[in-house]
């Protein structure tokens, strides 16, 4: 007879190897799952309450849908999965000699441990500006900067100076990777199209959508026709491209670009690094030049077989020699390897080596915009964009979700309206001396995973790669 947790979490009838899953996204959830016939007891472990849909986070934050369409609770994910229970903390270091996890007031040991608690920002070592140019990793980053996106317009309908105004009106998107093109492209269609008559004083259609990418050309994972493709569709959009422009400086009222030039904004988006989750130094082993761990080829820790690490924190080279990609596909892969095998080793089997299959890779950069490299096949605008609609409505967790972004992409296709444009929290002045200069924001931890860590060193030839972070927004000053 199968043994079973108690709801309180015990086993019931002796003990079966515990498997705890430290962090709760693709790669963390898709381990759960995959372990739920396998005769172990499973813990997860995650400092928020849900599965974070992160591929649809700049939806969020720009108005496309609702938080909770594209988030949903950790528990009902694992429901009817009655060898798994849930806890909700943070956990700040992992003792590997002890088997054991501690977190906020309590530690649990381990049989195996899977670590997936992913990424977080990268400000190429200047912590500093996160307060003024936010990224985008959590949900309480994309309601900051939905937050800081509306009220700039509404700071512009109330400026009478010309120069100020043109800075609200200003928004500059640092780094041309996938959430760079994707926030850029969807900053110009609310200017262009959502709020085109929704003011008196100014005229959105006048807004000036910058994206900034350190390298030669913005998607540099794509293929350079790709890449040159998506480029004259964000120009199409009126989004001003600029590449082989590395950001030196960024402050409240803009950013300075290599060269000296001085771009006057008063909204900066961050989307240019990551580093890995600052747990990962307390694994006692080398890690890469973005903090992640550099795993064996099974994805278990040098000299600890019994821990894995999957997703954004682990650093995996394939037979080849090419890394696996930072990507939602590779950290569902990863998670499901990883618990086959713990099941594998149950069963008295060898362990296989990761071997990372490529389905392609799809960007989204507006309306009928996107571009698509399926391998074989290269797709760019209205099919890619198809493409891109449907791999995210397959990967979406509850047919509720499901339904609900169906509905609101199909109503934002055919109105050019988005639904969400809420400013919430208190609405600070607007008007007068320095109102409204850059709202700071405290810094947000990854999921699972402890205080936040200084940047890791990154390649100051690159200004790209992908984003993120910040809780509650507070008011403009």
């Amino acid at each position: 007879m199968e043994e079973k947790l108690s709801r309180a979490g015990a086993p019931e009838g002796g003990a079966r190897p515990h498997v705890v899953i430290v962090g709760a996204g693709f790669g963390g959830i898709y381990a759960a799952r995959s372990l739920r016939r396998a005769p172990v007891r499973v813990t997860v472990i995650d400092r928020r309450n849900h599965h974070l849909f992160q591929p649809l986070l700049y939806q969020v934050a720009t108005a496309g849908l609702n938080a909770a369409d594209i988030a949903y609770p950790i528990r009902s994910v694992v429901r009817r999965q009655d060898n798994a229970r849930v806890l909700l903390g943070e956990v700040s270091r992992i003792d590997t000699a002890a088997r054991r996890v501690v977190l906020d007031g309590e530690s649990i040991d381990y049989d195996y441990l899977v670590v997936a608690t992913g990424a977080t920002h990268s400000y190429f070592q200047h912590p500093e500006w996160e307060a003024v140019a936010p990224g985008l990793k959590t949900i309480e980053d994309a309601l900051l900067i939905r937050r800081r996106v509306f009220l700039a317009y509404e700071a512009a309908e109330r400026e009478p100076d010309p120069a100020r105004r043109a800075e609200w009106l200003t928004f500059v998107v640092v780094g041309g990777g996938p959430t760079g093109v994707e926030l850029a492209g969807a900053l110009s269609e609310i200017a262009r199209h959502t709020l085109k008559r929704d003011f008196r004083s100014i005229d959105p259609t006048m807004t000036r959508v910058l994206l900034l990418e350190g390298v030669d050309r913005v998607l540099p994972p794509y293929v350079p026709e790709l890449s040159h493709k998506a480029r004259r569709q964000l120009e199409r959009l009126g989004v001003e491209v600029r590449t082989g422009a590395l950001v030196s400086a960024v402050d409240g009222r803009g950013v300075e670009v290599s060269g000296g030039e001085r771009i006057q904004a008063r909204t900066v988006l961050w989307a240019a690094g990551v580093a890995a989750s600052p747990l990962a130094r307390t694994l006692g082993v080398p890690l890469d030049h973005a903090g992640r761990v550099e795993v064996k080829e099974d994805l278990g820790l040098p000299g600890h077989p019994e821990v894995f690490v999957v997703g954004d924190l682990a650093a995996v080279t394939q037979a080849d020699g090419s890394p696996v990609p930072g990507v939602a596909p590779a950290a569902i892969q990863e998670g499901r390897f990883a618990a086959r095998q713990i099941r594998r080793e149950l069963d008295g089997a060898a362990r296989e080596r990761f071997r990372y299959r490529d389905k392609g890779s799809v960007a989204t950069i507006g309306r009928a915009a996107a571009v698509a490299d399926l391998g074989w096949i290269k797709l760019s605008g209205f099919l890619a964009w198809l493409a891109w609609w449907a791999i995210h409505i397959f990967f979406l967790i509850g047919f509720r979700s499901r339904l609900l972004v169906m509905f609101g992409w199909a109503w934002s296709y055919f109105t050019f309206q988005r639904g969400a444009r809420l400013i919430t929290g208190e609405v600070p002045p607007l008007v007068g001396g320095e109102a409204g200069a850059a709202q700071s924001a405290a810094p947000t931890p990854a999921p699972g995973a402890g205080a936040p860590a200084p940047d890791a060193p990154a390649d100051p030839a690159r200004s790209a790669a992908r984003p993120q972070r910040a809780p509650l927004p507070r008011p403009l000053r």
